[in-house]
């Protein structure tokens, strides 16, 4: 009967001064955490914010009634970007 254990293996070393260190000590101690605990909640917690407003759009009514016009009636290339496309699809190579 095999459990599938999480093992933390991966390490982030810091280096910060020492009221920088107490601050954080006093904040986990407040919440009754460790402070690796502390550090590691509160920074995924900030990355988790950091990453949504990266990803996410909010768009106000306007601008979302825009934007779903747009892709239901996307715009038709005109010659000169049909031959840009062209050109570049002669001296782009992908990999």
């Amino acid at each position: 009967m095999g459990v599938a254990t999480d093992t933390r293996q991966d390490r982030i070393n810091l280096r910060l001064k020492p009221s920088a260190k107490n601050t954080l000590e006093r904040a986990a101690s407040f919440e009754g955490k460790t402070v690796s605990n502390f550090i590691l909640t509160s920074a995924l917690a900030h990355a988790e914010k950091t990453i949504h407003e990266h990803e996410a759009m909010s768009l106000n009514s306007r601008d979302s009634e825009v934007f779903f016009n747009a892709l239901a009636k996307p715009i038709r290339f005109n010659e000169k970007l049909t031959a840009a496309f062209e050109e570049h699809d002669q001296r782009v190579t992908s990999q």
